[in-house]
């Protein structure tokens, strides 16, 4: 990093101030680090999505307890908890999988929870990605195919969408498995497909759901840090929630969850 930016963001200052959040400088500092740009610095000062007393009940059930959450720009943010404890719920309707019995969720300034029917299906496929455990890849379309789908549902032409699915896929190592189905990919490729579609519309976040769920240790090391890199190089944000907290340290931030409410933001 730049001795300029290291004299203008000292340890001695024990944080920074945006207009919306404060940040630790520790944190700040590490992203300089390790993506030596002043751009990822930058992006820690765009609040890009919240949640404000978010709640949800299933009968009787207590889920979420009115639970508050920001995520900046070019994060990597993991939630970890026990099962049961509304991580799952909680990703679901940030990424308006599902609605909250109350409060409210922004996404870039825009109120999302307010947002229905085929408005709100043309906001998800547009600005946001979702990586589950399962790949969930159609099984009668190549790799190539599964990455574009998203694209052309969103109306995008075929082209432009077939040269970024073969340019993912490329950076993601999958070169030579473009014509491959599903069935004839290993289970770490399957999931490097899905990490492609999920990108394939540049959306503002990607939501992972347990992406590593169903991978050996090797690659699931492996795809946390093509998260990373992900970020480092697109200033690409995530929010994924994991048992693993091993693998979630390797995030920015990692939210702790217990009985429907977060106890622990660092």
């Amino acid at each position: 990093m730049n001795e300029w930016l290291k004299s203008l963001i000292t340890k001695k200052s024990f944080f920074f101030l945006s207009k919306c959040r404060t940040i630790p400088v520790t944190k700040i500092l590490r992203q300089a680090d390790l993506c030596g740009s002043f751009l990822i610095i930058n992006s820690y000062f765009r609040l890009m999505l919240t949640g404000r007393k978010i709640s949800k009940h299933y009968g009787s059930l207590h889920v979420l307890k009115s639970v508050d959450i920001e995520i900046n720009k070019a994060e990597v943010v993991s939630i970890v908890g026990s099962s049961g404890a509304g991580k799952s719920t909680l990703l679901h309707i940030l990424g308006t999988l599902d609605k909250p019995d109350g409060g409210e969720i922004s996404l870039n300034g825009q109120r999302v929870d307010k947002l229905s029917g085929k408005a709100l299906s043309r906001f998800r496929n547009k600005n946001m990605g979702f990586i589950f455990q399962f790949h969930h890849l159609l099984p009668e379309f190549t790799a190539l195919e599964n990455v574009c789908i998203p694209g052309w549902i969103a109306g995008n032409k075929k082209k432009e969408t077939e040269d970024r699915a073969a340019e993912l896929l490329t950076m993601l190592g999958l070169k030579d498995r473009f014509g491959n189905k599903p069935s004839q990919l290993s289970g770490g490729e399957q999931q490097r497909v899905a990490v492609a579609r999920a990108l394939v519309n540049k959306p503002a976040i990607i939501m992972a759901d347990e992406p590593t769920g169903n991978l050996d240790s090797a690659n699931a090391k492996d795809l946390h840090q093509l998260f990373i890199d992900l970020r480092n190089k697109y200033q690409q944000t995530f929010l994924i929630v994991t048992h693993n907290e091993q693998l979630a340290a390797m995030s920015d931030r990692v939210l702790h969850m217990k009985d429907g409410k977060i106890v622990e933001n660092g």
